[in-house]
């Protein structure tokens, strides 16, 4: 106690030896201290300068498992924007449990201002109202990238569709995460009961080899850690999801290629999916406030360094962020809608050219709900297909 280490006995803590696993145990520590954070800045005497700056320049932000791809976001975010030389801004990744989840801490939890969630959740928090009101409590910072739909089956049960699944027994994955409660939000979209339970994916994938589910579900930007390291030859498949008309307001068609997958999916293949937006949210602090500072420091640092999230080794999904898209319904955070206004001229719809128009259309033609797009999906499609290619192409 009283700032003294206590002694480890030796083999009580085994250290993770992978990289992802190395993030999560540092993380685990980070969201621990957390939970005491400010009782102990308050018990701590005589913390000088430094332990000012510190506990002034800290903020945190609620990520995800390392399952998915928020963790890893967060994790660019320390390595990219920590100050450590003036200790003007040090960023602090929590680990959480996902969007939904993430959500209710940004709402409720002392110390975060930060969490990234799915655009999907904070419209349906808004419509459930089940944490009260959230109009005036959320702004959003950004939209970050998109989040594809992993659907994975046994290949030997027969199952080729998600209609197919209705009465079976399906893992939405991790209680509160992103994935659980937009995959709820897509299957009553799509009129589809199932019988839904909660586990993560290494586990999902034991049950569906005994064949206690019929499905595991993640939604998380590709490639992800765990859809890596299963393989078509053990009997796994993932199924394609259509682009279709219900789903057409809040989510947008993607793609599973090989070089996602390439132990699921053949050389020049692609599997068919839905994605959703990732969006950077923080809690609607008062102009003028401590806190409204902090994040105000944090957009600051982070906008202009957009180019420093897309150099590698950071996830590619950052290829992806775009600073500028909005999110309608919601309100942008003042510090960020500023930030932006100062610095990018007036943002226009992309102009088509005839050959990408061309190369639409046939993207389209592929499409298995192609025939249901009224002309404005369409050409809220094109735009959206135009994002995608010039991510694309920068990788």
């Amino acid at each position: 106690m009283n700032g003294m280490s206590r002694p480890r006995a030796a083999g009580c803590v085994r250290v993770p030896e992978n990289y992802i696993a190395r993030i999560a145990f540092a993380l685990f520590f980070a969201a621990a201290s957390l939970l005491v954070a400010p009782s102990i800045a308050q018990e701590r005497p005589n913390v000088g300068k430094l332990g000012q700056l510190t506990n002034q320049n800290t903020i945190y932000i609620v990520s995800g498992n390392p399952n998915g791809t928020y963790l890893r976001a967060a994790y660019d975010m320390t390595a990219v924007l920590d100050d450590e030389k003036d200790n003007t801004l040090r960023v602090l990744a929590v680990i959480g449990k996902g969007g939904g989840q993430n959500l209710r801490d940004v709402r409720f939890l002392k110390g975060v201002d930060l969490g990234i969630t799915q655009s999907v959740l904070l419209n349906r928090f808004k419509r459930t109202n089940e944490i009260g009101p959230v109009d005036d409590k959320f702004v959003y910072i950004a939209k970050l990238f998109n989040e594809e739909m992993h659907l994975i089956v046994r290949a030997e049960s027969g199952i080729t569709s998600i209609e197919q699944l209705a009465g079976k027994t399906v893992n939405f994955s991790d209680i509160g995460s992103g994935t659980q409660l937009s995959t709820r939000e897509i299957f009553e979209r799509l009129k589809i009961s199932v019988k839904e339970v909660n586990m993560g994916q290494a586990d999902a994938f034991e049950a569906l080899k005994k064949g206690e589910i019929a499905a595991s579900i993640l939604i998380a930007g590709k490639p992800t850690g765990s859809t890596r390291t299963i393989r078509s030859a053990d009997g796994f498949r993932l199924l394609p999801v259509a682009y279709a008309k219900p789903l057409q307001d809040y989510f947008y068609p993607a793609v599973l290629t090989h070089e996602d997958y390439p132990t699921l999916i053949e050389p020049g293949q692609q599997i068919d999916t839905i994605a959703v937006g990732a969006v950077l949210f923080a809690y609607n602090w008062p102009k003028g406030s401590e806190r409204y500072r902090r994040i105000e420091t944090f957009v600051n640092a982070f906008f202009p360094k957009l180019a420093e999230f897309q150099k590698k080794p950071r996830h590619p999904k950052w290829m992806e962020a775009n600073l500028a898209a909005t999110l309608p319904g919601w309100n942008r955070h003042e510090a960020a809608e500023e930030w932006l206004q100062k610095n990018r001229p007036t943002v226009q719809t992309q102009p088509a050219n005839p050959a990408e128009r061309a190369q639409f259309n046939d993207f389209v033609a592929t499409r298995q709900a192609a025939s249901a797009f009224a002309p404005e999906d369409r050409e809220k499609l094109f735009q959206e297909f135009l994002k995608w290619k010039t991510a694309r192409e920068r990788r």
